[in-house]
């Protein structure tokens, strides 16, 4: 069994990678450049022309490197970057489509998680009489998934008709959005130094579950509730078919919220003392619209638009505003880490 300063290590190791790599393929390019100049005067116009489009391609490389690639590697690793997610989705403005629509979004995130190896679950709902969901939390299981998916913290809107619509008028409904970090830890720490929470300070609950209209859906306390009260936050849980399942269940969701509040603060008071000018991602703020009538989803933050909102919903095209998301976000830090040395 590998010590913890064997893993600590590997860590290390794992961590210099890019660097390793990006100095690497730095050094062949522009080996590759210096064997290429030669070519460039002989006397064969064919290997001339080869030549000056390998200049071309290497100079291209380089520059990029120059330009971005180094600079990406000042910024310092995530240290969120091992850790699960938890997806909170709430139903708003909109009423049964709005309820649709998050389970549409669900469905989006299930799927996205299943094609990059993570394994999804749903550890909570609410549904409506209609089909949809009045909210929903969902637990996604994989290394980097809270890094990868914490872009889709904020408002969701749709405009569609409704299938209900028999005037065919165009409704607006919305969906909000929390992504919280999530540690397997079980002792209220993060990255098992910093403690999240006392025990003393959380408040337990237990009562019997309920269901639609309020009736009791069993004879046993089997439901949780749990309030941590120094910040306030509750946390209930009962879809589990045992009270132990339901508490473990409500301590891991405590945890993720706590462990949000403090990643946040620690964003905030970062850029307040740096006195940072760039935008926040305020969660009451609508992030993304979803436009049936002209097949188009837009994400107003960084003022992407991409046609064929099929493809989002039921292929891949959520990858790629998460990867725009991670350009901008990895474009800003390296700005702030560039300013910090000016």
């Amino acid at each position: 069994m590998s010590s913890p300063d064997d893993i600590a290590r590997a860590r290390q190791l794992k961590e210099l990678e890019p660097i390793h790599e990006a100095w690497s393929n730095w050094a062949h390019a522009r080996q590759s450049l210096e064997e290429t100049l030669p070519l460039m005067q002989d006397p064969d116009p064919i290997m001339r022309a080869l030549a000056s489009e390998e200049f071309t391609s290497l100079t291209n490389t380089l520059s990029i490197h120059v330009s971005t690639t180094f600079p990406s590697l000042l910024v310092p690793p995530s240290s969120t970057r091992e850790l699960h997610a938890l997806l909170e989705l709430k139903a708003g403005v909109g009423g049964s489509e709005a309820a649709l629509f998050l389970l549409d979004l669900l469905r989006v995130y299930v799927r996205y998680a299943g094609s990059v190896g993570w394994r999804a679950s749903i550890i909570q709902s609410s549904e409506t009489e209609s089909g949809g969901m009045r909210d929903a939390i969902l637990e996604i299981k994989g290394e980097g998934a809270y890094d990868a998916l914490r872009w889709e913290s904020g408002v969701h809107r749709v405009q569609r008709v409704p299938a209900t619509e028999s005037s065919g008028r165009t409704h607006t409904s919305t969906v909000a959005i929390i992504v919280l970090p999530l540690s397997e830890d079980a002792e209220g720490t993060m990255n098992g130094d910093h403690e999240l929470f006392k025990m003393e300070d959380v408040k337990v609950e237990v009562m019997r579950a309920r269901g639609a209209g309020g009736q009791h859906v069993n004879k046993t306390e089997s439901a949780v509730r749990l309030t941590h009260t120094p910040t306030g936050v509750t946390v209930s849980m009962q879809d589990e078919r045992s009270q132990h399942q339901n508490k473990r269940r409500a301590f891991q969701v405590l945890r993720a919220r706590l462990m949000d509040l403090k990643l946040t603060k620690e964003v905030a008071d970062r850029r307040a003392t740096r006195r940072n000018l760039v935008r926040t991602a305020d969660r009451s703020e609508k992030i993304r619209t979803y436009n049936y009538a002209q097949d188009r989803v837009t994400d107003h933050r960084i003022g992407l638009s991409l046609m064929n909102l099929t493809s989002f919903l039921e292929g891949d095209g959520v990858q790629d505003f998460l990867d725009a998301l991670r350009r901008n976000w990895q474009e800003e830090m390296t700005e702030e880490v560039v300013g910090e040395s000016e």
